[in-house]
């Protein structure tokens, strides 16, 4: 082990540390930048972090009223059609004070520090701390591996409660609009949990079959994890359990346990589907109605 101390802002510090990492040929690296509520960590500096190494991963906090300040500044327009569902314009942001303990403030806030941040990472987590009182202060999980934030969801579910998520709990979270759809809290607990699993049989066979009705596993997980905050368990539980799926091995298996999946198995779609009637029959439905 190695420990070295600068004594600075850590814009200033980040050239010689970045110099140290390369002297030593570092491609895992971790960044917890805990900046107390303000901003001192700039964007392009994120973004030179992921880009640098292999593995990289960063925990980013900050408060939510230096990101508006921000947007204020910089992207009114954008930031007044985000807030204006709550009676709200880009000039009233300290009226947000009375809002910032109700989930659909917590659901806006989540959605605009998403849009802030998600060109800075493959994989970020849009994560605010749990705090009824006042859904303030994020907490931000960058990562460029689908492994790391895969990882990231179980340790959150690990410690349930200590982050907050108000809105879908399947594959799409981020798909939840707080100007149009109803939404839920989600506090990676065991009610979270059970929640998440349900949407997870209907969203999976469906990004399945948008991808031709087969992909593989390592295909699947690039394209969940920046999305979902459901566990790995949960999502493997789904996919084993889901009549209208089976998940085949290198060797032309059929995997039965959950816990047995790999990245190199494929998951199709069977050719008979247990949902298919369903459609055939609003189709009939509809047809008999034009007629």
């Amino acid at each position: 082990m190695r420990v070295e101390y600068l004594n600075e802002f850590f814009e200033a510090a980040y050239p010689q540390i970045k110099t140290l990492l390369e002297q030593g040929r570092y491609r895992s690296v971790i960044f917890n930048l805990d900046q107390g509520g303000d901003s001192h960590v700039e964007r392009d500096t994120l973004l030179d972090i992921m880009h640098s190494y292999p593995a990289a991963e960063i925990f980013y906090t900050f408060m939510i009223s230096s990101l508006l300040a921000f947007l204020q500044k910089n992207q009114p327009e954008q930031l007044r059609t985000r807030l204006a569902h709550l009676g709200l314009t880009s000039a009233s942001i300290d009226a947000l004070n009375s809002l910032m303990s109700k989930n659909d403030w917590l659901g806006t806030a989540e959605k605009i520090v998403f849009d802030a941040f998600r060109l800075c990472a493959p994989y970020v987590s849009p994560f605010s701390i749990n705090n009824p009182g006042g859904w303030r202060y994020w907490l931000i999980h960058f990562a460029n591996a689908y492994r790391a934030r895969q990882v990231y969801n179980n340790i959150l579910h690990d410690n349930a409660s200590l982050q907050a998520h108000f809105g879908r709990s399947g594959l799409n979270m981020l798909s939840y609009d707080p100007r149009h759809d109803e939404g839920m809290l989600y506090l990676f607990d065991a009610k979270g949990r059970a929640s998440a699993k349900d949407q997870l049989l209907g969203d999976i066979p469906r990004l399945v079959t948008e991808s031709g009705d087969a992909m593989s596993v390592i295909d699947f997980y690039e394209s969940i994890y920046n999305v979902t905050p459901a566990h790995a368990e949960d999502v493997h539980a789904a996919i084993i359990e889901n009549p209208d799926l089976e998940v085949i091995t290198p060797a032309g298996g059929e995997r039965r346990k959950a816990n047995t999946i790999g990245v190199n198995d494929v998951i199709k779609v069977k050719t008979q589907r247990s949902f298919f009637p369903m459609f055939l029959n609003a189709a009939a439905k509809k047809k008999g109605s034009e007629e």
